[in-house]
C-alpha cells in the first residue's frame, strides 16, 4: 500500500506564462538556467555512491525483523553539505579527455547546484527501488533458497532482477508525451520533492542565530547512531516494550492483546526508530491527513473487526490458530510443512497435500486478503466516481491545451529519441524470453506467461499513470496478477511469483519512472540525463541488491528461520509473506484456498463489497452536498490501511501514527518554523544513524555471532501471544485449554 493522499481538484488558469494547476504555481518556479552544469564529477561520484550505498543498506535491512527502508530523502539532505564541501576543495583546473575533441572539462565547474542535486537524488531513488527498499525480484531468490531449499544460479537471479526492474521503462518512455509533458498531468507527490529542494537551496540569511540544517543533521545523526546500539544489540527489549505481557505472564488472551509484535499491541511502545519507520516509511514525511486516514482504517480493522472475528464469532475456527501470524497451518493448528508437499519437479505433490489436508490461515492473514480484494475494487469505483470527470477533462486538456511554461522551458534541451526506448524494450523482452526458455527449470514461467504478464503491465500503465498523475492514488496489480496465474497454472509456485513480478513490477516501475521524469520536468533537468541516471541507477541497484542478498543468505545460518525462541534479528518478515503468497496462489492455487476446494471462498465477496462501497458514499455525497465530510470518506484508504500487515505489526502502526501525529500535527501547527526548517532533516538523520549503526553492529559482532544473553535481550517477553485459544489444540510451548 502506498500512501494515498486526498487532494482538492486543481483550478485551471488561462495565463500562458503560469501553470494551469494552482498547486504547481505555488510550488514550482517558472525560471530556468540552462547553463548550470549537470554532468559533473560531483554528480557522478555522489550519485553512484548514494545509489550503491542505499542498495546495500536497504537489502541488508530487508532481511531483518524491522526492515527499515532508507529513502531518497536521506540522500537528498545528506549530500547537500557534501556537495558544497566538494565544490570548495576540488581543483578547478580544466583539462581535455581523449575522444571528446576540444571540449574542456573540470572536476569543479563551479558552485554545487540544484540540478546536480536532483540527479544525485534520482540515483538514490533507484537505489531504494523507488521507495520499495530493494528490487522486488530479490524476494524470489530468497524464497527459493531459504524457504523451498532449492537452488537458483547467480546468472538466472541477475537476469530476473534486472529485466523485471527495467522492462517497463521501454514503454514508459514512449508515454511521456501523454503523462509528463501535459500541464494537467501534475503528479502531486513530486511537489513535496520540489518544495524540499527549494528549501534546501535557499541561502542562509546573514545574522540568523538558528543552528544550520547541516549542523542539525550531524548532531541528530550522531545521536541516532549512538542510541541504536541499545535497541539494536545491548538492550533489544527496547524494540517492543509490551508491558501488558509482563503483568499477565501466564495469560494467552492478555498477551494476544498486549503483544506489539504478535498481537494487537495495546499499550506496547518502542524506543527503536527502525520500528517506527519500517514498512510505512518515516512518519515525519507523511502529511497528517494521510496519517489520519490510515489510523481510521487501521483502528477499525485491528480493534473492531479482528476481535469480533476472533473472540466473538470464531470465524474459520480462528481460535485454533494465533490471532496474528503470517504462517500457514493445518486443521489441528500445527505449522504446515510446505517443503513436504513440493515434488522433485518443484510442483505440488497432490498425494502429500491430501495427507496434510487443506491450508488454513490466521484470521488476521485471511482478512488481510479479503480487505486487499476490497481495496482493489473500491479504488476503481472511487476513482471513477469522484475523479472520473476530472481525469477525462485533464486528459482532453492535455491534447487540446497549449504547452505550459514548464514544457516550453524544457524544449531548450535535447529530447530522448524514441528508438532508445524501442531498443531498450526489445532487448529487455528478448533477454526475458531467453531466461524463460533456456533457464526454465529455475524460473518455471513459460514464454507465453512472460508475454501475457507484459501485456497486462503495458495495458494498465497508461490508465494507472493518469490516475496517479491526477489523484495521487496508485492501484496495484499484485493480487490480480497472482490470482490470474494461479487459476491458469496452479501447482507452480515460482512461475506464479515470476508472473506477478513481471506483470506487477513492470507497471509499478514504469509509473515510478514517469513520476521521476515529472520531477525532472519541474526542476528543468535535461531529459537524456534523467533517463541515463535512472537506467544506470536501476541496473547498479539491482546488482548490489543481489550481491548483498547472496552474501547474507550464504553467511548467516539462522537467516529467515522464524523461531519464536530465538532472538535473531534476521527473520525475513517480508520474504515470509512473499513465500506464503507463492504457496497460496502458486503451489496450492486459489481454487484450493479461495475457491470450491478451500476454506475461504467467502472472501471473494469482498470484491463486490469494494465495488459497491464507494457507490454508496458517492450517492450520499450527491444526496447531501452540504455535508462536506461525506466526500472525505476514502474507502480505498480505509480498507487498504492494513495492507502492510503482516509482515508489519500493530507496534509498527501504533508508533508510526503517534510519532507522525506529534510532528505533522502538533509541531506543524504550533512550531511551524521549526518544522519547516528541520523536520525533513531530522527524518533523514534518524534513518541514516540507525542504518550505519546496524551495519557496524553486524560487521563487529554479528559476523562472529557474538551475542549478549540477559533479560533485556530475550525479545518482548510475550511467548504466549502466538498460542491458540481453542480447546484441545496442542502446540509446543503453549497451554492446552
Amino acid at each position: 500500500m502506498g500512501t494515498v493522499v486526498e487532494l482538492e481538484a486543481p483550478k485551471p488558469n488561462i495565463d500562458d506564462d503560469v501553470s494551469p494547476v494552482e498547486q504547481v504555481r505555488l510550488t514550482v518556479t517558472n525560471e530556468d538556467d540552462p547553463t548550470l552544469p549537470v554532468w559533473t564529477f560531483r554528480m557522478w561520484f555522489l550519485g553512484l555512491l548514494s545509489c550503491a550505498l542505499l542498495s546495500f543498506l536497504n537489502q541488508f535491512f530487508s532481511y531483518r525483523t524491522e526492515p527499515l527502508i532508507i529513502t531518497q530523502i536521506t540522500v537528498q539532505v545528506a549530500t547537500l553539505p557534501i556537495g558544497h564541501f566538494m565544490a570548495r576543495i576540488l581543483p578547478t583546473t580544466k583539462f581535455r579527455i581523449p575522444g571528446l575533441g576540444s571540449t574542456e572539462v573540470s572536476l569543479n565547474p563551479g558552485p554545487f547546484n540544484i540540478k546536480e542535486h536532483v540527479l544525485i537524488t534520482i540515483f538514490a531513488n533507484a537505489g531504494s527501488a523507488f521507495g520499495s527498499g530493494s528490487a522486488y525480484a530479490v524476494g524470489i531468490v530468497s524464497i527459493i533458497k531459504k524457504f523451498y531449499f532449492r537452488k537458483i544460479t547467480f546468472l538466472a537471479s541477475w537476469l530476473l532482477i534486472i529485466t523485471t526492474q527495467v522492462l517497463g521503462y521501454g514503454w514508459a518512455g514512449l508515454l511521456r508525451k501523454y503523462v509528463v509533458e501535459p500541464a494537467h498531468m501534475w503528479w502531486p507527490s513530486t511537489l513535496v520533492q520540489v518544495s524540499l529542494f527549494r528549501a534546501l537551496h535557499e541561502k542562509e540569511e546573514k545574522g540568523d542565530q538558528r543552528i544550520s540544517r547541516a549542523k542539525f543533521f550531524l548532531i541528530a545523526l550522531v545521536c541516532s547512531f549512538t542510541w541504536y546500539a541499545f535497541p539494536g544489540y545491548l538492550f533489544t527489549t527496547l524494540t517492543s516494550i509490551s508491558w501488558v505481557c509482563w503483568i499477565f505472564s501466564k495469560s494467552v488472551t492478555a498477551q494476544q492483546i498486549g503483544s506489539g509484535m504478535r498481537g494487537l499491541g495495546v499499550g506496547a511502545i518502542t524506543l527503536d526508530w527502525s520500528v517506527v519507520a519500517s514498512f510505512l516509511f518515516s512518519p515525519l514525511i507523511c502529511p497528517f491527513f494521510a496519517i489520519a486516514n490510515v489510523f481510521a482504517g487501521y483502528a477499525m480493522i485491528v480493534y473492531i473487526v479482528i476481535p469480533i472475528a476472533y473472540w466473538g464469532l470464531d470465524s474459520y475456527d480462528a481460535q485454533k490458530f494465533p490471532i496474528f501470524s503470517s504462517h500457514l497451518f493445518t486443521a489441528e493448528g500445527q505449522r504446515y510443512d510446505i517443503p513436504a508437499i513440493v515434488n522433485d519437479k518443484f510442483q505440488l505433490d497432490i498425494a502429500k497435500y491430501n495427507e496434510q489436508g487443506r491450508i488454513h490461515l490466521s484470521i488476521f492473514f485471511a482478512l488481510t486478503y479479503g480487505f486487499g480484494f476490497a481495496t482493489i475494487a473500491s479504488t476503481l469505483t472511487h476513482v471513477g466516481l469522484f475523479y472520473g470527470r476530472e481525469i477525462m477533462d485533464r486528459y482532453r486538456a492535455s491534447y487540446q491545451g497549449k504547452d505550459d511554461i514548464h514544457t516550453r522551458l524544457m524544449r531548450k534541451y535535447k529530447d530522448i529519441p524514441s528508438w532508445w526506448f524501442y531498443l531498450l524494450l526489445a532487448v529487455t523482452l528478448a533477454v526475458s524470453l531467453a531466461l524463460c526458455i533456456f533457464l526454465n527449470d529455475q524460473v518455471q514461467m513459460p514464454w507465453w506467461g512472460l508475454l501475457f504478464a507484459s501485456a497486462i503491465a503495458f495495458t494498465f500503465t497508461l490508465p494507472i499513470s493518469i490516475i496517479t498523475a491526477t489523484t495521487n492514488q496508485t492501484p496495484g496489480l499484485n493480487i490480480i496478477t497472482e490470482y490470474i496465474m494461479g487459476i491458469i497454472l496452479p501447482g507452480h509456485p515460482i512461475a506464479n511469483v515470476c508472473f506477478k513480478t513481471y506483470g506487477y513490477m513492470s507497471m509499478a516501475q514504469a509509473v515510478s519512472f514517469l513520476n521521476d521524469f515529472k520531477l525532472g520536468h519541474y526542476m528543468k533537468i535535461p531529459p537524456r540525463s534523467m533517463f541515463l541516471v535512472q537506467f544506470i541507477g536501476t541496473v547498479l541497484a539491482g546488482t548490489v541488491n543481489l550481491v548483498v542478498a547472496e552474501w547474507l543468505l550464504d553467511s548467516i545460518k539462522t537467516i529467515c528461520v522464524d523461531d519464536p525462541n530465538s532472538d535473531s534479528p534476521w527473520t525475513c518478515p517480508g520474504d515470509r509473506v512473499f513465500f506464503d503468497a507463492s504457496v497460496i496462489w502458486g503451489l496450492a492455487g486459489p481454487k484450493r484456498i479461495f475457491g470450491s476446494q478451500g476454506n475461504y471462498s467467502a472472501m471473494n465477496w469482498f470484491f463486490l463489497g469494494g465495488l459497491i462501497g464507494p457507490v454508496i458514499v458517492w450517492l450520499l455525497h450527491k444526496a447531501f452536498p452540504k455535508q462536506t465530510w461525506i466526500r472525505l470518506i476514502n474507502l480505498p484508504v480505509l480498507l487498504g490501511a492494513t495492507a502492510y500487515m503482516p509482515p508489519a505489526t500493530a507496534l509498527n502502526y501504533n508508533s508510526w501514527i503517534v510519532v507522525g501525529t506529534i510532528f505533522n500535527f502538533f509541531v506543524f501547527r504550533y512550531r511551524k518554523q521549526w518544522w519547516q526548517r528541520y523536520n525533513y532533516v531530522l527524518s533523514a538523520a534518524l534513518d541514516a544513524g540507525v542504518a550505519f549503526m546496524a551495519v557496524v553492529i553486524y560487521l563487529s559482532v554479528g559476523v562472529e555471532n557474538t551475542t549478549l544473553t540477559w533479560w533485556g535481550t530475550n525479545g518482548e517477553h510475550c511467548d504466549l501471544a502466538g498460542c491458540p485459544t481453542a480447546k484441545g489444540i496442542v502446540v509446543d510451548g503453549c497451554p492446552v485449554f
